[in-house]
């Protein structure tokens, strides 16, 4: 092989790269923006270009052979550093511009993300902000994800967490009707006894267990009750309907209870936990666009800077 190569010849080589690290033609294909049938030929000539099998596949798996694995070992690191490199040229671009995908809680969303639209995309035009609402827990760097918006108790190790807010906690609520006609839980326990409005969390079979705090450690009940939703907002329209008992983050329902159509309870067993944090994956250049994703949510959290997470 040429020690230089041609725009064919490195094509070729991401390819493989790409199918190498995913080990799947398929994902490769997705993340390289080709179908799957031009990848393949792109990687079958590559093979023949160096003349050695580099990839063993069957109608269920691939694999690298031992001449790929040790090509793809040598090689990765250095298409990376060279990727890098570009990307710092990048950033002396005068005006952001590209897409960043973000992956935020339906309630994160709504305090951080939603307020400061108008102005983002005012004074970044260049920017596409492609935004999935999902109260699930996803693999933000395997979703494509540039971001996301998270508790705290769910954020990978590795990734940078920017806090917004202070810590959160959840409260046990009520519609005075039905306390009237159902009576007041005095310890979480009691809740057994009581029809309770669950939420169950995407992909999950069973609903959520709600947590409370007790001599120093969190404890769970599984509460019972006439209706499952994997909606929050509904949970909550129902529990002021005074369907059930609802289990909300404080901050979600603060209103109806300073109104008064909703009453806190057991709130001695209600401890605060890690509340909603920013994150991203880490990386030693960070595209302007994503820069700007960032600063921005991070400018509306300290402009709201009330206390309420």
């Amino acid at each position: 092989m040429d020690p230089m190569l041609s725009g064919s010849d490195y094509n070729q080589l991401r390819a493989f790269l790409a199918v190498g690290e995913t080990l799947s033609f398929s994902r490769a294909a997705e993340r390289l923006g080709v179908s799957p049938s031009a990848l393949s030929q792109l990687v079958r000539g590559f093979e023949e270009r160096v003349g050695v099998r580099l990839l063993n596949r069957t109608t269920r798996s691939v694999a690298l052979t031992e001449a790929g694995e040790n090509l793809y070992r040598r090689v990765q690191p250095a298409v990376s550093e060279l990727g890098d490199a570009v990307g710092q040229v990048r950033q002396y671009r005068e005006r952001p511009a590209g897409t960043v995908k973000i992956h935020s809680f339906h309630a994160a969303a709504e305090r951080y993300i939603e307020p400061m639209l108008v102005s983002f995309t005012q004074r970044y035009p260049d920017v596409v902000l492609d935004i999935t609402l999902d109260d699930a827990v996803v693999d933000v760097v395997a979703g494509g994800f540039d971001a996301a918006i998270r508790i705290g108790e769910v954020i990978d190790r590795d990734m940078v967490a920017v806090r917004l807010g202070p810590d959160l906690r959840q409260v046990a609520v009520a519609a005075p009707a039905y306390l009237e006609s159902h009576g007041r839980p005095e310890h979480p326990r009691d809740l057994v006894d009581h029809r309770c409005i669950r939420w169950r969390w995407p992909g999950h079979v069973m609903p959520y267990a709600w947590e409370f705090f007790e001599n120093g450690s969190w404890f769970e009940v599984a509460v019972d009750g006439p209706l499952i939703f994997n909606d929050k907002d509904m949970a909550l329209r129902a529990t002021l309907r005074g369907i059930g008992i609802g289990f909300c983050v404080e901050d979600t329902v603060r209103q109806h209870i300073a109104a008064g159509t909703l009453v806190p309870l057991l709130e001695r067993w209600s401890a605060a936990f890690p509340g909603r944090f920013l994150c991203y994956p880490r990386q030693r250049q960070m595209a302007p666009a994503l820069r700007a994703f960032i600063d921005a949510v991070r400018a509306m959290d300290a402009e709201m800077g009330d206390g309420e997470g």
